[in-house]
């Protein structure tokens, strides 16, 4: 049995048992060959998680009171 972990080769689109190929056209590591193969699929659906999560910190920064502060006082004597 081994204990080799598949990578996914972006120049030749082959799944790789083990780092074979420069890291430069390597993606991963996979657990299974089938999951290298998905590789642009994981990378597409991770892109997306990631510019949602981006697009909530911006709006988040809007809502940010100019002097930085964020904790909800807004050192007034009310």
């Amino acid at each position: 049995m081994t204990d080799k972990q598949w990578y996914f080769n972006t120049k030749t689109e082959q799944p790789e048992l083990g780092m074979l190929s420069p890291s430069s056209h390597r993606m991963g590591p996979y657990k299974t060959r089938e999951d290298a193969l998905e590789a642009w699929k994981i990378v597409k659906e991770r892109n997306a998680l990631w510019a949602e999560a981006n697009r909530k910190w911006r709006k988040w920064g809007e809502n940010t009171p100019s002097d930085g502060r964020d904790d909800g006082f807004d050192d007034r004597d009310d």
